[in-house]
């Protein structure tokens, strides 16, 4: 595998959660800094050594609202 691709949004409940597209994994945190390093740990955890993604990408996604 070459790249990993997340979906990073802010919660509801404050912080940030990030969901990888292609595989199953999940994690949060309060802060950019943060999330940064808990998605390192959480595909680090998840994948065998060797056989991770050489790439994370992380993809931010942020609502907002405008009168019209």
């Amino acid at each position: 595998m070459n790249e990993i691709i997340f979906l990073v949004e802010e919660a509801d409940e404050g912080g940030y959660t990030a969901r990888a597209l292609a595989e199953s994994i999940f994690t949060a945190a309060d802060d950019l800094d943060g999330i940064r390093q808990n998605v390192r740990d959480a595909v680090e955890c998840h994948f065998d050594d060797g056989t991770g993604p050489k790439i994370i990408r992380l993809h931010f996604v942020r609502d907002e609202v405008i009168s019209a």
